[in-house]
């Protein structure tokens, strides 16, 4: 199984180009798979999702899959604590 995350994305997903930022800002190993103009993809996304065409959806090395997931519950998922807001507070004052 590869060590890369594989995403199925679409140009057409606002949410798809938000996650492949993140994944790119975190430097986080992935594998696009864009269903635009891809039937194949496209027909396999859809055997995964009972049918629908929804991204993103990430396949993760441990073969574990979501579908259409927050950007929280990714981080989740790859161990990625996002310190809440009184920590972010703590750090700008230095205290």
């Amino acid at each position: 199984m590869s060590e890369s995350i594989i995403m199925y994305t679409s140009k057409f997903c606002f949410h798809s180009r938000s996650v492949q930022r993140f994944f790119k800002a975190q430097d986080v190993p992935v594998e696009f798979i864009s269903i635009d103009g891809d039937m194949e993809a496209r027909e396999k996304l859809m055997a995964m999702n009972r049918g629908y065409a929804s991204v993103p959806t990430l396949i993760f090395p441990d073969g574990t899959q979501m579908t259409e997931p927050s950007l929280g519950e990714i981080k989740a998922k790859l161990g990625l604590e996002d310190p809440g807001l009184l920590e972010r507070i703590k750090d700008m004052v230095g205290k």
